[in-house]
């Protein structure tokens, strides 16, 4: 707690995140954030014990879905210095999980998980169990998790206590009003990543200390045996887990695979060998595309601007999307994925597909005469292959998206 206010403390944190393909925007303003010593104010309050801001409830759409998602945000200067104790919290407390965690840790990523399940030997031959813990930040009991915290955090009894209040306190605000309902660790707040990584770390070293192959990344899992009856056996473990912790799976993300069959996770698929994009991951991808292609089109027609003024808008909304890291707790795409694929099938159809929408959006047509937009018309307005960087990629030996 006293690092939070220690200018060389932030001035690492900085250090760090412009280490990483962070937003110009995000740097600036975090650079000035620290330079004004705002965090100071936050510090000090924490100091003096008073009341918390209370955070902002949000519910947002899932993308490509129509399931709604809550997710909450602090005010600005309590939410940055947060995000300088998660930092911390995850770097000093790291010792507590196992190896088989893969979220939310340093020097750890969703690709490793994917690089060692690959890895095993004869992986191939083996049947597979997926599972995913539904609404799972916001689903987590509060008792059980406070619990877990005051047994773990008990060397920092200061530490210990701000996190418990911030769980406890029953309100958020709504449209601005103070309501009073359940949050769970309050997805979207920094503090969450932790939090999802130590409610189920009991159920991690299980794993761990019988050298199952298995792994966790938040709340998606997967584990592996060389029999089907051993792969139901731990799938029924893991069920009677989570029902014991107040937890439920998401029964149509629930899937048994046999070898041969491969298995998907983290949207990835393994099959014989080869890693592509599962075939969700795709199908997102192509949805989002078709979904501004039309946007795009809307907003052309109604401000009478030339059409390539919508292709060369499209061009910008997915190389930022794809090669640029859209915020500073998120994954470029192409950092995710890139590093893992085996084959270039799945973005070859993903480049097809935004060659056609931009096709769409510069001719006005989808028949084909929308073939008479040139490709060098595409790359003139900035457009960039994913195979083409990919490849690219490969042959600079993945430097540009292997930094923490």
């Amino acid at each position: 707690m006293d690092q939070l206010s220690r200018a060389e403390c932030w001035e690492k944190f900085y250090a760090y995140k412009t280490s990483l393909a962070c937003p110009k925007r995000f740097a600036e303003e975090l650079r000035d954030f620290i330079d004004r010593r705002a965090y100071l104010p936050v510090c000090e309050a924490i100091a003096r014990g008073e009341r918390f801001p209370l955070p902002e409830k949000s519910v947002i759409s899932k993308t490509s879905s129509q399931k709604k998602r809550v997710v909450y945000c602090y005010p600005r200067p309590e939410n940055t210095v947060l995000k300088l104790l998660t930092w911390l919290l995850l770097r000093r407390y790291d010792g507590l999980f196992a190896k088989n965690l893969y979220s939310f840790r340093p020097g750890r990523a969703a690709k490793d998980a994917v690089l060692r399940l690959r890895a095993l030997p004869g992986v191939g031959e083996m049947y597979a169990y997926k599972a995913d813990v539904s609404d799972y930040f916001n689903s987590i009991p509060l008792q059980p998790l406070t619990a877990a915290l005051r047994q773990e955090l008990a060397e920092d009894p200061r530490l210990c206590a701000f996190l418990c209040a911030l769980l406890e306190e029953p309100e958020a605000l709504e449209n601005g009003r103070p309501v009073t309902e359940p949050k769970g660790i309050m997805a979207g707040t920094p503090l969450s990543a932790f939090y999802a990584n130590l409610y189920l770390r009991e159920l991690d070293g299980r794993f761990a200390a019988l050298g199952v192959p298995y792994s966790r990344y938040s709340d998606d899992i997967i584990v592996l045996a060389p029999s089907e009856e051993e792969t139901r056996a731990h799938a029924d473990f893991i069920r009677a887990y989570l029902a014991a912790k107040g937890l439920a799976l998401n029964p149509e993300k629930e899937a048994f695979t046999a070898p041969g069959e491969g298995w998907i996770y983290l949207g990835f698929r393994y099959r014989e060998g080869v890693t592509d994009l599962a075939p969700a991951s795709l199908t997102k991808m192509k949805q989002k595309m078709r979904r501004k292609t039309r946007a795009l089109e809307r907003w052309r027609a109604r401000n009478g601007l030339e059409r390539e003024k919508a292709a060369a808008a499209f061009i910008r909304v997915f190389n930022r999307k794809l090669f640029e890291n859209p915020a500073d707790n998120e994954l470029t795409w192409a950092y995710w994925f890139f590093p893992v694929l085996t084959t270039a099938d799945s973005l070859r159809e993903i480049d097809r597909y935004a060659q056609d929408c931009l096709r769409y959006l510069l001719s006005g047509v989808r028949t084909k005469a929308r073939y008479n937009v040139r490709y060098g018309d595409l790359k003139r307005l900035g457009w960039r292959s994913l195979v083409h960087e990919y490849y690219a990629f490969r042959e600079r030996g993945g430097e540009d998206c292997e930094k923490e």
